[in-house]
């Protein structure tokens, strides 16, 4: 009898299937889990017992994208009695310099407290006066030292210590690698909030590795202290390989694209040119009126890796020159390997200083806060090149990289 075309079928398949190489675990892809992902899988073990609150924003989110209040309010494993937000607030409805005051939130009806610009013991008493035993933070970080998210988390850590409570930091993804730190690090007489700390303007380290070294190198006394690593992450990991969904952590952090510039661009707030803030591309397009291509034949005359820069006009629809069309660049990387966002950030502004008449810094020399040390503003008005500026921090950025080395969780 001979066999039926289904059975045919059925075989080849088979045989098919049976010649096909196995994929061994190296070769599958890697899946991320955060801490939180990590802790839910857990039972939520480290919380058994607790009171707990937690400090987060839009960005503290699952990966089928619901909220981790409202997963965490719905778990009876969970005794969740408070929600800190940061700035921009819980659900991320206040802009720059911003928050959302003190409220109860409409989806759990959870007391909503408000930590922007608190720190020390009036931040202690809103924890007392939470009830809760244990702070637990989960904020997406840009790996930028002014994105003030790390120093709420510092901030929150201080006061956790101070108010006798527990802290316990769930990890996410540093969006533009933990490859290096990178550019000047911070003196102590220029600390704000865009930086209270000696740490280097671009980081290179997720929240949870900044929690250990601020509880270690920077509190008075350390804070009883849990992180919850990730799993599946590598240092070398672009945000694109996490898999998880982008919820901008600010309003004018759209996408990852912009955190991958921010930690150079970011220095145009220092000066009296836009750093994009009222465009669809904030920190990627920047500008002035008058500023015409000079700006950016000059910029790519340099030949910095992994960037090319656009003649650009644009009209900001609020904050510097908005309604008015100006001039500058757009910022293209087509190489995020070889890009180093604070070199260019320097690049920019020593060119733009050449190339516009009108080039000022902002009168309140904000530019010291955001690098953190006057020789960037100094050595440029003195007429250094970008490779002067540059050389300037290297030896205080050893001495950092060497110190942070003793925190990192992952290779």
């Amino acid at each position: 009898m001979r066999p039926s075309r289904r059975a045919l079928l059925t075989a080849a398949t088979a045989a098919a299937v049976s010649a096909t190489p196995t994929a061994t675990a190296a070769q599958r892809p890697r899946q991320l889990r955060t801490g939180f992902e990590r802790l839910a899988h857990d039972g939520y073990t480290p919380l058994d017992g607790q009171k707990v609150g937690i400090v987060t924003n839009p960005t503290g989110i699952t990966r089928d994208v619901r909220h981790i209040v409202d997963v965490m309010h719905a778990d009876t494993r969970v005794d969740l009695r408070a929600v800190f937000g940061p700035e921009h607030g819980f659900r991320g409805t206040a802009q720059a310099g911003g928050s959302e005051g003190r409220y109860d939130d409409p989806a759990t009806g959870l007391p909503v407290y408000d930590t922007y610009l608190k720190s020390g013991r009036p931040l202690a008493d809103i924890f007392t006066a939470s009830g809760v035993d244990t702070v637990v933070f989960d904020i997406q970080d840009v790996g930028a030292r002014f994105y003030t998210y790390i120093w709420t988390l510092y901030d929150c850590m201080e006061a956790a210590r101070l108010a006798g409570k527990r802290f316990v930091v769930l990890d996410r993804p540093n969006p533009v690698t933990g490859r290096a730190a990178l550019g000047p690090v911070l003196h102590k007489e220029f600390a704000t909030f865009v930086g209270r700390q000696p740490i280097s303007q671009a980081h290179g380290m997720t929240v949870a590795e900044l929690a250990r070294l601020f509880n270690e190198e920077f509190l008075t006394d350390p804070v009883p202290l849990e992180t919850v690593p990730m799993s599946g992450w590598k240092r070398s990991d672009f945000y694109d390989a996490s898999g998880l969904p982008w919820v901008p952590p600010s309003p004018n952090m759209p996408t990852p694209e912009t955190a991958l510039v921010y930690s150079g661009t970011c220095l145009f707030e220092g000066t009296n040119l836009s750093e994009g803030r009222g465009t669809t591309r904030p920190f990627e397009l920047l500008g002035a009126e008058g500023v015409d291509r000079r700006w950016a034949a000059a910029a790519n005359e340099l030949a910095l890796p992994g960037v090319r820069f656009r003649e650009a006009y644009f009209a900001p629809t609020f904050s510097k020159f908005q309604g008015r069309t100006i001039g500058g660049v757009q910022i293209h990387v087509h190489d995020r390997n070889a890009f180093d966002p604070v070199r260019t950030g320097i690049a920019l502004l020593v060119t733009a200083r050449k190339v516009w008449s009108g080039f000022a810094w902002r009168p309140d020399n904000w530019i010291d806060k955001l690098t953190g040390y006057a020789r960037v503003r100094t050595m440029i008005d003195a007429g250094a090149d970008t490779d002067e500026v540059v050389a300037g921090w290297q030896e205080e950025l050893a001495a950092f990289r060497r110190t942070r080395r003793k925190y990192l969780l992952y290779r």
